[in-house]
């Protein structure tokens, strides 16, 4: 078959179909290319990674879809008056602080040729910054000419921020470590230090100069270096063990510091084994510890020295459970026992019944069990006296005591007690009783002598007097013719004087026998006149003057007349008796009236005698310094005065003599109203 041409001729058929066969076939390489071109489109746009394509100069040509759909924009936006493309890319895209060193990076490779690796911030199309890896390499021609570059850009923020908080825990951790308060390292299995935390490492260097020199300073090495000889062998031989067997290790040492003081410290070591149970690290601390055992050592001290006080204590002492069973007897106690607690096991049988079986007075159980039984049940605290048998079988008298002892909450937790030895001091009291009945009988005795003495002192005078009146009488009687009016007169003299000594021993009797007294109220300064009159002649016949210096309008003092006439008496005669030697000077006696003070009057009676001797023994009965006195004349007057709540007291005068007074209470309503000052002052 022919085809005819345009020009007419004829062209072959089999040709143009030829021709038509050909032009088919490259349609369908068209078609089938394009088909590759968008499959390879796809799986680009897909990659899970950003592509870019550069030009031998940098400029963006091409950007993947997920870097289009990330950043916003197409390489047609990057377009910006005056910029080139890469430019106008790094300043919308890349974080301010990364994008000088992106460039710097990214021109030096296109320059170079060499491959272009970098992280780096790349802003999001929300404006979040994302942390971006970013490699690109050049593709080169037959000859070796870059003619374009290709690039991947991994989002890895995830990654960073992982490893950022991986880092800060990780520096969290290192500040945790090194903050603690003790000393702590890591090493190998084998013992090789792998890390000493920042207190650890200070000590070492402070201890250690050339500690930065050593190439692996082993846990074996510093134990030598570091701890006390004594303590350095065993510790070594732990460690090793240590490591050998896997064990925990833990002991206390002696550890130099840096000024050379070896303190005490306590070591650890825990493994860490793989889930195969192999060990893979070794962790460890250190401890000071030196105030801890100084303290426990001086508590050891401390409880020596109490268990020796306890032990040193003169008393028995004992503990007891809160139902009274015996825990402790201290060495007193065991030495008078001649047992301890251990000692009173007694199948079926309390401690506390054994021991109050064994060693209490039978006749005192009933009433040691009663006492303990309360002080028991009701918590209150236990004292008794009884009886205690020593080791030797003697019973011995015991008071014995005993204290709850309490917790926060007010139970007994135990009880203490302690028991004092008063044997000899129960004899004491025994010989005392005996001895205070014989002395009340002695004091009688006394008494009844005193008394006798005194009656016999003070009848002597008118005893005296009644014989000179009566030899009077005789006399006046016996001449011619009798006086009759005389011998009267000596008479009545006569039943004066035995009236005078009837009373007398009827006072004496009273103030010995503290009978109620007759007393009334009388004029001191007449009393005194009386008496004066009354010894007048005693007082001519030793050539004694009696002066008298009285106080006018002294209140009146409630009294027994004849004892007061009693003192007064006495008081003269003994300062008539004391001038009786005085040859040099007058021999004057002067007696004076006062008041003292509110409510008192004061009597005093001088002379110009030798003086008082034994001034502190003068006024005890029976002692005297005459020859032939009977020593009660002052010891009465003090009685007297006493009983009529008076005092007297006496001492001797500045040139010469000595000086007795007396002070007698007034009666209450001659007593003047105090004022508000004299209140104030008596309070």
């Amino acid at each position: 078959m022919a085809i005819a041409s345009e020009s007419g001729g004829e062209v072959d058929a089999h040709a143009a179909l030829r021709v038509v066969d050909g032009v088919d076939h490259q349609q369908r390489v068209e078609a089938a290319l394009r088909d590759r071109e968008r499959e390879l489109s796809q799986l680009v746009d897909m990659v899970p990674s950003h592509l870019w394509r550069l030009t031998t100069e940098g400029e963006p040509v091409f950007f993947n879809k997920r870097m289009v759909d990330f950043i916003g924009r197409d390489v047609a936006d990057t377009a910006q008056p005056g910029m080139t493309r890469l430019a106008a890319l790094i300043e919308a895209t890349v974080h301010p602080a990364d994008a000088v060193a992106f460039g710097d990076a990214l021109t030096r490779c296109l320059a170079t040729g060499d491959h272009f690796a970098m992280r780096y911030r790349l802003r999001r199309a929300d404006g979040v910054y994302r942390w971006m890896s970013s490699r690109a390499e050049p593709m080169r021609d037959q000859d070796g000419r870059i003619v374009q570059w290709y690039g991947l850009c991994h989002d890895i923020d995830d990654q960073v921020q992982a490893d950022e908080a991986l880092r800060r825990s990780e520096q969290q951790l290192r500040q945790m470590i090194d903050a603690l308060p003790v000393r702590a390292f890591s090493t190998t299995p084998t013992g090789g230090p792998t890390h000493f935390n920042k207190r650890y490492e200070d000590y070492l260097r402070s201890i250690i100069p050339d500690f930065d020199a050593l190439e692996e300073p082993r846990i074996s090495k510093l134990v030598n270096d570091l701890l006390h000889p004594e303590d350095a062998p065993e510790v070594a031989r732990g460690v090793r063990r240590c490591f050998e067997t896997g064990e925990t290790f833990v002991m206390r040492y002696r550890r130099r510091d840096k000024d050379g003081v070896y303190r005490w410290a306590e070591g650890r070591m825990e493994a860490l084994c793989d889930a195969d149970g192999q060990i893979v690290q070794w962790y460890g601390i250190n401890l000071d510890i030196d105030d801890e055992m100084r303290a426990q050592a001086a508590l050891r001290e401390r409880e020596l020295e109490l268990s020796q006080l306890v032990d040193m204590v003169p008393s028995l002492i004992w503990r007891l459970t809160p139902e009274g069973e015996p825990t402790f007897f201290n060495r007193r106690l065991v030495d008078f026992f001649g047992f301890d607690v251990a000692d009173l096991d007694t199948p079926g049988v309390s401690r506390l019944a054994a021991t109050i079986r064994s060693v209490v007075h039978p006749d005192d159980v009933a009433k040691l069990d009663a006492a303990l039984g309360h002080s028991f049940a009701t918590g209150e605290s236990f004292l008794l006296k009884y009886r205690l048998r020593r080791a030797d079988g003697i019973y011995r008298w015991i008071e014995g005591r005993g204290e709850p002892m309490r917790d926060q909450h007010g139970r007994i937790v135990q009880w203490f007690g302690l028991c004092h030895d008063i044997d000899d001091q129960i004899l004491a009291e025994n010989a005392l009783r005996r001895a205070s009945d014989q002395l009340s009988q002695a004091a009688r005795a006394a008494s009844l002598a005193e008394l006798s003495a005194s009656i016999a002192h003070e009848v002597n005078q008118p005893l005296a007097a009644i014989v000179a009146h009566s030899h009077a009488c005789q006399r006046w009687l016996s001449v011619q013719p009798p006086n009759i009016e005389r011998a009267m007169t000596v008479v009545e003299r006569i039943t004066r004087d035995a009236n005078s000594a009837a009373d007398v021993v009827s006072r004496v009797r009273a103030l010995f026998q503290q009978a109620p007294h007759q007393r009334a109220s009388e004029d001191v300064n007449r009393l005194i006149r009386e008496v004066c009159r009354l010894m007048a002649d005693e007082s001519a016949a030793q050539d004694t003057r009696i002066e008298t210096h009285l106080e006018p309008e002294l209140p009146s003092v409630e009294l027994d007349r004849v004892q007061v006439q009693q003192v007064l008496v006495n008081l003269i005669r003994n300062g008539i008796e004391a001038m009786a030697g005085v040859v040099d000077r007058a021999r004057a006696l002067q007696i004076r009236s006062r008041r003292e003070g509110p409510a008192a009057i004061r009597v005093e009676v001088s002379d110009s005698g030798t003086g008082i001797q034994n001034a502190e023994r003068v006024l005890e009965p029976f002692f005297t310094t005459k020859q032939h006195g009977m020593g009660m004349g002052l010891a009465i007057c003090r009685s007297i005065v006493e009983a009529h709540r008076g005092r007297l007291w006496m001492a001797n005068n500045d040139r010469c003599g000595a000086n007795v007074s007396f002070s007698l209470p007034l009666l209450a309503s001659d007593v003047d109203e105090p004022t508000q000052e004299s209140r104030i002052g008596e309070r």
